[in-house]
């Protein structure tokens, strides 16, 4: 198996994707970076230096577009609970928008959890059988006297290995390349957790503080859970489907509609079974509504795990019973 899981690597390496998505993030988070860079300053022109005014016209302007009947209620509900969180800041001192590498990560990843990062992994792993079959290179490796399960696993096991670094990698270039333009501290800034809308209103009895450091660890675990599932579905998908391109565009498409779904599907209930409407999964920490009612962290825990498992059994039964060779 370690000979498998080595060669596997060795091809991974050669096929050069991973390098490509190293290079992505080193091109984008600059760009990001800078694009927060220039808001920063531009607000500091119109504030000064009282972060509390800045602070305090955000949630003015946000009450103020709650009476307005043109902005659909699905999104009043997402204000009304951004609205309560700059309060809560507001009345415990604390800044929200300090400007600091940990919180361009924290943000960063907030924001890249369920479109972005799991594209970047679709990349490395969509193809990862498919692409054997399509240059013909897996009829070599199955003439040898080794169980298709274990060829199979040793390229489940690379797939995940390359899965947990394309993560850590994120993380690390985020933080080191936006420290360059904001600093490296802010470790131990509290982050607020645990605002909740139960109807109209916004329950804050669980709302609580923790470090910076500790959320972002947090952000960077339910990620990685997020890339595991994305990357086994990719796996089956290569799995069944023969034509690289064909395997990648059925991952992109089920991934980009997952984020429109999101955004248009409050009202069909059973939507929340869908894996890609479940990739959301830091939406939790940060106290955003569920985009579909009834839908919660331990929900779309368990929606990806079936959807994991399952993706899992597929892929192992067709891998060992179809003729490949031919």
């Amino acid at each position: 198996m370690l000979l498998l899981i080595k060669n596997e690597t060795i091809k991974m390496i050669r096929k050069k994707r991973f390098y490509v998505v190293l290079l992505v993030l080193l091109v984008l988070v600059p760009l990001f970076a800078y694009a927060q860079l220039r808001e920063s300053e531009s607000k500091r022109e119109k504030f000064g230096t009282d972060w509390r005014r800045e602070v305090q016209q955000a949630i003015t302007d946000n009450q103020n577009s709650l009476g307005s009947d043109r902005i659909p209620e699905e999104w009043k509900k997402y204000r009304k609970i951004y609205i309560q969180q700059l309060k809560y800041y507001l009345e415990h001192d604390v800044n929200p928008a300090q400007p600091g590498g940990v919180s361009f990560t924290r943000e960063f990843l907030n924001n890249a959890a369920s479109l972005f990062i799991p594209l970047l992994i679709m990349g490395i792993g969509s193809d990862i059988v498919s692409s054997e079959r399509t240059m013909g290179t897996v009829k070599m490796l199955l003439t040898r006297p080794i169980r298709r399960w274990k060829v199979l696993l040793s390229k489940l096991i690379t797939l995940l290995m390359f899965v947990s670094l394309t993560v850590v990698c994120t993380v690390i270039i985020c933080y080191l390349i936006s420290g360059l333009f904001f600093g490296y501290g802010g470790f131990n800034m509290p982050v607020f957790t645990g605002f909740q809308l139960n109807g109209s209103e916004v329950d804050m009895s669980t709302v609580h503080g923790v470090p910076q450091w500790k959320y972002l660890l947090m952000q960077t675990g339910l990620i990685w859970f997020v890339g595991i599932v994305v990357a086994i579905l990719a796996f089956m998908v290569s799995v069944l489907v023969r034509s690289t391109a064909a395997s990648i565009v059925i991952m992109m498409a089920a991934l980009i509609a997952g984020s429109i779904l999101s955004n248009m599907a409050s009202a069909w209930t059973s939507a929340k079974y869908l894996f890609m409407v479940n990739l959301g999964l830091t939406n939790y920490l940060a106290g955003t509504p569920a985009p579909i009612e009834g839908m919660t962290l331990g929900f779309s825990l368990a929606v990806l795990s079936i959807w994991g498992a399952c993706s899992l059994v597929v892929s192992f039964l067709v891998f060992t019973k179809q003729d490949i060779l031919n």
